[in-house]
């Protein structure tokens, strides 16, 4: 064989043993899983059902508020302290109400000399009547003159109108009186309903003006969360419906909020509605303030 013959026949081997060496290939990647066919079955894998929102928010009650000063004035006594529990109406602290007390024995005693002058007017009103009646009896005998009757007719009617007079005056003296009475009471600081006095701004003996901070009262109960929902929660949540409420302050306690108020309209600024629970049952450990939890159901 020829140098050229043998290289033909080299050359022939060498390309059939590349060409099955390049069939081999397809036969192994083909028995291997690929990447995407990898991601596939996972999406594919069954995923925990939807328990529906949690939502954390402070609990709240409807009565509390600052109570502030009504006047300008000096503290000159202070009877509740912070942690007292007070009854709707209970004095709170005082304040230096001796000007307006005796402003107000004033007016009490002008009021009873007008009462006292109505009473003389009125009396003095009766005497002009029983004259003018006289007056008629002796003009109807052609006893007097015309004139002499009707001067009497006059003065009679002229003393009804001063009656009028001082009437309205008793009448304004007791509306001064009565306002006197309104500022004295504002000296007084009272408690807007019963509950608990969380917090005391002020010291005796200080001057205080009106609109000043003096108490925050607060009310125990009933306790209330308020949440919003997405809106596609309209028409979900009914009234008087329950939600498992906890707090992490209690852990231990598990607690239900019924549904007492649900927004009839949606907020186009946040696309939510608002919703209004209050706790039932025992409060337990809860207080005001203290942030719990609401569960609401997802929706079917």
């Amino acid at each position: 064989m020829t140098g050229w013959n043998k290289l033909f026949i080299f050359a022939l081997v060498t390309t059939a043993l590349v060409s099955g060496c390049g069939d081999s290939k397809p036969e192994t990647s083909s028995g291997t899983p690929s990447a995407v066919s990898t991601m596939h079955s996972a999406a594919a894998q069954p995923v925990a059902p939807d328990e529906g929102l949690a939502i954390t928010g402070p609990l709240i009650v409807e009565h509390q508020v600052d109570v502030t000063a009504q006047r300008d004035g000096i503290l000159t006594n202070i009877s509740a302290d912070t942690g007292a529990r007070v009854a709707a109406g209970a004095v709170l602290a005082r304040l230096d109400d001796r000007q307006l007390t005796a402003n107000l024995e004033a007016a009490r005693a002008k009021t009873r000399s007008i009462e006292a002058d109505l009473k003389n007017w009125q009396a003095e009103a009766e005497v002009l009547k029983a004259d003018y009646v006289r007056a008629q009896r002796l003009w109807d005998e052609k006893l007097i003159a015309e004139e002499q009757l009707q001067h009497a007719k006059y003065k009679a009617e002229s003393d009804q109108w001063d009656i009028l007079r001082v009437t309205e005056q008793l009448n304004t003296g007791r509306q001064e009186e009565h306002s006197l009475e309104l500022e004295v009471e504002k000296t007084r600081i009272m408690a807007p309903f019963g509950g608990l006095v969380a917090r005391r701004y002020v010291r005796q003996g200080q001057s205080v003006s009106k609109g000043d901070r003096l108490f925050w009262v607060t009310a125990e109960g009933p306790l209330r969360v308020r949440f919003t929902l997405p809106e596609k929660y309209v028409g979900q949540m009914k009234r008087g419906q329950e939600l498992p409420l906890t707090s992490p302050d209690a852990p231990a306690e598990k607690h239900a909020a019924k549904v007492i108020e649900v927004s009839p309209v949606v907020d186009p600024s946040s696309g939510t509605i608002e919703v209004l629970a209050e706790l039932s049952g025992p409060r337990g450990e809860l207080r005001p303030g203290m942030n719990v939890v609401v569960r609401v159901p997802s929706l079917r």
